[in-house]
């Protein structure tokens, strides 16, 4: 949102909610013009060499690291980290902190940072820097903007900021009458970076999950800028996984819920506590539970379980040695509280913990649960998508992609694999699933397409879009039967989707949290990220890439690949226009010739903007006949920036022929926008 506070505009996403910049996209042949076309993303590599059909391009690939290969890159990159700073053009009171890095198998390195100003942390600075033999290929940034603030002095006393933190955790349920923390940083996710106070308020929520709230504060106005929970949750299958394999730590006659092969990853008894750690699982034999929640054991025997089978995933599928890829585990925490309907990951206690369910009888310590809980860990320690906004719905909707990932590799034959989440836990009443990826509607509160307002919705059920995509990238459209579940998924645009198998899209998914995203990435930056990704494993003229940009468009974010998998045909204006400031419409014009009869009644309309505030534009189609058909409508509480969308209009009244436009009219002040191209696909 505009930092102007004399325009009187605010977000139009409710608490608990970001708003996140935008990245135009543009479908383009390559890997490299694709990036270099994004406004967010800047510049990119070269467009590898074909790699061979259907098979990923081994250049591209990962390489698996050692703790101690890691541990020496990251070494290395933080002896470096001045000079990239100096490469890449950050100014003198900028310096990076060394988070993450990523080897490809051509020696590229992926290195993600933090950034400082001043000695002060800057939220939404993160930044990824790919190079290969001592050169700078690409930056992908969570900000474009330059980071300036007129001095580091706050006009707002610290007292102030934590009051009013202290009081929206209350109006939460929170239960502290003080902040855990008050610090001063810079506040960039937005369009113009600002010195503020980021406050940290624990206790617990009105449901009993702990409280990590942290409210942002402008330290010159004492306007609040944005909030968000740092506490990740979500719910999976309660279902246990029969009789399995444990690995255990024995010394003398005890027995330990300890496991030594997957870095000492422990499991702990809260037996119905709420805080620490509680009592590591320990007995005179190697048996544990009994299949029943009659005994304590049983739970934590799943959880251990489950924390295995990620593991072995991550290892497996990505070549990732646990949550942080450092070769050390993490810990699970069951029996959490009473009656406690969840389980959540904490980066503060670098855990995992599982709620007992509905009257303590169905603990939440399956096997998708896991892989759900330990994949936020995994984000945080990645592309660390913000938990709020566009970007929170991203971040849970890998937990989701991942914990079905986690339960297809698993192979569990009483648990088997499925796009169903949390189908066991009977949650409605009914035995319905809590969520479904094919048709993330099919719940009542999920979304199954992106539209300008989905950063204001709970990020469980905003998640819906890329839920949705993973499923039609991974299996297609239609109808089908998988491990004897029945799936009929639809599209957006009314065209169908191809899938490319779950192993590939997984691939594509990661590779793209990894070393495309940061914390700001919305759904135009994930398209952006999984068609670079694809491109890099696959190749840009790839059946893969073309899936992925067909999966997106099946989600409405952005364009089919040159006519979608219908047999469409597609005319597209690709000359940028310029919208002025609170000007007259500008259009933009596409000639359409040598069809028949009229235009279709599911005509797909792909629209390609920039802009600085896009609550401001009011978009029409006009037809031939010169009658208009409204895209998108004035809103001034919609706060994003960028329109990356798909429209379907019903314009069978029209001649096909003839000359077709796109008209664009800003209708406020102080923001400004480009018409980067458009497309119409005639199924």
């Amino acid at each position: 949102m505009r930092s102007n506070s004399s325009r009187g505009r605010t977000s139009h996403t409710p608490q608990r909610t970001l708003t996140h910049r935008r990245t135009a996209t543009v479908a383009l042949a390559g890997v490299a013009a694709l990036i270099a076309a994004a406004v967010q993303t800047g510049a990119a590599s070269a467009a590898p060499a074909k790699p061979q059909a259907g098979k990923a391009d081994p250049a591209h690939v990962a390489v698996r690291l050692t703790p101690s290969q890691r541990a020496e890159l990251l070494r290395d990159a933080d002896a470096a980290k001045a000079a990239t700073a100096r490469s890449i053009g950050l100014g003198g009171k900028e310096k990076l902190v060394v988070r993450d890095v990523v080897k490809d198998a051509d020696g590229t390195t992926h290195t993600r940072y933090e950034r400082t100003y001043g000695g002060l942390p800057v939220l939404g600075g993160d930044l990824v820097v790919t190079a290969r033999s001592g050169k700078t290929m690409d930056v992908v940034r969570a900000t474009n903007a330059t980071l300036k603030v007129p001095g580091l002095t706050p006009a707002v006393a610290k007292a102030a900021a934590e009051k009013q933190a202290v009081r929206r955790a209350k109006a939460l349920g929170g239960t502290k009458s003080a902040a855990d923390s008050v610090h001063k940083v810079i506040w960039a996710a937005d369009s113009k970076p600002v010195l503020a106070y980021e406050t940290v308020v624990g206790g617990l929520q009105d449901d009993g999950t702990p409280n990590r709230l942290h409210v942002i504060t402008d330290a010159t106005t004492g306007k609040k800028l944005y909030e968000y929970q740092g506490i990740d949750t979500g719910v999976g299958n309660t279902q246990y996984s029969g009789q399995v394999t444990l690995t255990t730590t024995q010394s003398g006659s005890t027995y330990t819920l300890n496991d030594g092969a997957r870095g000492n990853h422990k499991t702990y008894n809260l037996n119905h506590g709420s805080s620490g750690t509680g009592t590591l699982y320990s007995q005179n034999n190697d048996t544990w539970g009994n299949g029943t929640n009659s005994n304590a054991a049983t739970a934590g025997a799943d959880a251990h379980y489950g924390a295995a089978a990620t593991w072995d995933f991550y290892k497996n599928t990505f070549g990732r040695s646990g949550i942080k890829n450092n070769g050390v585990g993490a810990y699970s925490r069951v029996h959490y509280g009473n009656s406690y309907v969840n389980a959540f990951w904490d980066d503060g206690c670098f855990c995992m913990t599982y709620g007992d369910g509905s009257g303590n009888a169905k603990p939440l310590t399956a096997i998708d649960v896991a892989g759900h809980e330990m994949s936020h860990g995994v984000t945080s320690n990645t592309a660390g998508l913000n938990y709020s906004g566009e970007s929170g719905g991203l971040n849970e909707a890998t937990s989701d992609i991942m914990g079905t990932g986690v339960e297809f590799y698993a192979n569990n034959s009483t648990d088997v694999g499925d796009y169903l989440i949390g189908e066991k836990i009977d949650i409605n009443g009914n035995g319905s699933p809590l969520r479904y990826m094919d048709k993330p509607s099919k719940d009542g509160a999920s979304k199954d397409s992106w539209y300008s307002g989905i950063g204001g919705v709970d990020v469980h059920y905003s998640s819906g879009p890329a839920n949705h995509f993973f499923y039609l990238l991974s299996e297609g459209s239609g109808t089908k039967v998988i491990n004897g579940v029945t799936y009929n998924s639809p599209t957006a645009d009314n065209l169908p989707v191809t899938g490319i198998g779950r192993d590939k899209a997984l691939q594509i998914w990661y590779r793209a949290l990894t070393t495309k995203w940061t914390s700001t990435t919305n759904y135009a930056g994930a398209r952006t990220g999984t068609l670079a990704a694809a491109g890099e494993l696959y190749g840009a003229t790839s059946a893969e890439y073309k899936a992925v940009q067909d999966a997106w468009a099946g989600v409405g974010v952005g364009s089919r690949s040159g006519g979608g998998g219908g047999g469409g045909t597609s005319y597209e204006n690709t000359t940028p226009v310029s919208i002025p400031d609170n000007g007259p419409a500008v259009t933009s014009d596409i000639t359409v010739s040598g069809r028949t009869g009229n235009a279709p009644n599911n005509l797909q309309v792909s629209v390609d903007i920039t802009h600085t505030w896009r609550g401001d534009l009011v978009i029409d189609l006009v037809g031939p006949s010169g009658t208009s058909y409204r895209l998108k409508s004035f809103s001034g509480s919609d706060s994003a920036d960028d329109v990356n969308q798909t429209f379907t209009v019903n314009a069978a009244a029209e001649s096909a022929n003839g000359t077709w436009k796109l008209k664009v009219q800003d209708q406020a002040t102080y923001d400004t926008g480009t018409i980067n191209s458009w497309k119409l696909t005639f199924p």
